[in-house]
């Protein structure tokens, strides 16, 4: 097992049991205690977890608790590539299209470099970065401007103020959480102002969101789950919560990792679970 794929376990463990001891991971994930222990080091680093002697706790619950675009990089790795490639897939030719900041939006950015005659306006610092340096010559990036959050995302009066003057296609949007009640959330309240703007902009609306963000809830709501034409997610989320999902979003996408190379080539991955009527 890949030391990513240690780490996305470790942290689900700890979301789910609320803390997790060194002797049961070294058993489970059949690795030495060494080896544990420098992972439980990293995560606790990244505020991922809290480390506590003989293993780990959750960090003290928080809607405003936001990590960083490299600590959320490593997570849901497989997940998010998936789902990357199913959502660049739906992104036609000659389009004019919204990504909002995140490591999700970020993979699927990394897909779209080739596409030709792409308008890609964005909140995202490495989104713009990614198709600036690797993107066609034929493709226009405009980044918003704004005050940069610890996900790299350009946020607060300038970046509104940007996104009220365009309209594009179709808005890309990553997210902290995903809840019935709460809708799509965010720990961060400028960031939270800056996406309803993106949302806005938009004809239509896909949310790409691995299983972990459901259930989470941030500080401040972006969109109620029925203002998505698509959610994107992956296998790991329960059937429970794809049945409740697909209640109210108006489309429920399942990317299969195993598909993942033939989105890549423009074919249509994943499968529906449910259109809300």
């Amino acid at each position: 097992m890949l030391a990513r794929q240690r780490h996305s376990y470790i942290v689900e463990r700890v979301r789910a049991d609320g803390g997790v001891r060194v002797a049961d991971l070294v058993r489970e994930l059949g690795v030495s205690d060494m080896t544990i222990r420098r992972d439980l080091e990293l995560l606790h680093e990244q505020g991922l977890v809290a480390k506590v002697h003989g293993g780990a706790t959750s960090t003290t619950p928080s809607a405003l608790f936001e990590p960083g675009f490299r600590a959320k990089s490593e997570l849901q790795r497989d997940a998010k590539a998936a789902i990357a490639a199913a959502a660049a897939a739906m992104v036609q030719p000659g389009q004019a299209i919204a990504l909002s900041a995140g490591t999700t939006t970020f993979a699927v950015a990394r897909l779209l470099v080739d596409v030709p005659q792409l308008t890609v306006v964005t909140n995202s610092v490495p989104v713009a970065d990614v198709l600036y340096h690797a993107g066609r010559a034929d493709q226009t990036v405009i980044l918003t401007g704004g005050v940069r959050t610890p996900s790299d995302a350009l946020v607060g009066p300038f970046a509104v103020a940007a996104l009220r003057t365009v309209n594009v296609d179709l808005v890309l949007m990553g997210v902290h959480g995903m809840d019935p009640h709460a809708g799509f959330t965010t720990p961060n309240l400028l960031e939270a102002e800056t996406d309803r703007a993106m949302v806005e902009a938009g004809r239509r609306l896909i949310v790409v969101a691995d299983h972990t963000k459901w259930g989470v809830i941030g500080v401040s709501s972006i969109a109620r789950l029925s203002q998505a034409d698509a959610v994107i997610t992956d296998l790991g989320l329960d059937a429970e919560a794809r049945e409740r999902l697909a209640i109210d979003a108006r489309r429920v996408i399942i990317a299969d990792a195993d598909d993942d190379a033939d989105a890549a080539l423009g074919a249509s991955s994943g499968r529906d679970v449910g259109v809300a009527s």
